[in-house]
């Protein structure tokens, strides 16, 4: 008579809560328990995540807003070029005066400019003194450029200019009002837009 072999009948698993079980991960074998942890443990909330984007797409636009927020260039003479003057008596002492200039200007800006035409008229007291024209030029985005300019200073008083000046001096700045005419391209990295 042959021994008989123990039989082994599993044990019956312990039922699962249907809310715990996740369908990505392998059934359990045997008598293995199987823990199921949230997954609030391992992710964070909704609101959190909403919060974080929200601070950080904040913090993105203000250091791009100061990145590319327009400054004013720094502006030097370079040199200096008396091309003609003319003096009239009539009707008080007038002086027309013709420079050409030669520009320094220093451009802390994400910006370039290629101009056709630049007209800035200056007006002193209420009075327009002249313009500063140029013609084709180009300012190049955080560098220095050199830029040619013609001065017209037409009909200047000399007797009541030049009191109102020296007193504007002796405080220590010349209060110019000036308007700015440009016809040319606005250059941004790669991109150009017309400017006018």
């Amino acid at each position: 008579m042959e021994p008989s072999k123990p039989t082994h009948t599993p044990k019956p698993r312990p039922a699962v809560p249907p809310s715990n079980l996740n369908p990505l991960l392998p059934e359990p074998e045997g008598d293995a328990d199987l823990d199921v942890l949230p997954l609030q443990r391992f992710f964070p909330s909704t609101s959190r995540q909403f919060y974080t984007i929200c601070a950080a797409s904040l913090l993105l636009l203000a250091t791009v807003t100061y990145v590319a927020w327009p400054s004013e260039p720094d502006i030097k003479f370079v040199r200096l070029r008396l091309d003609r003057i003319r003096i009239r008596t009539k009707p008080c002492l007038l002086i027309d005066i013709s420079l050409f200039l030669k520009v320094k200007v220093i451009n802390a800006d994400l910006y370039s400019m290629d101009y056709e035409a630049l007209d800035v008229a200056i007006g002193y007291r209420g009075k327009a003194l002249g313009h500063v024209r140029s013609q084709h030029g180009h300012v190049r985005a955080l560098g220095s450029s050199y830029v040619d300019a013609e001065v017209e200073l037409d009909g200047v008083e000399v007797l009541s200019d030049a009191v109102l000046l020296l007193e504007d001096l002796a405080k220590g700045t010349v209060p110019l009002d000036t308007i700015t005419l440009v016809e040319g391209r606005l250059g941004v990295l790669f991109f150009g837009f017309d400017l006018k």
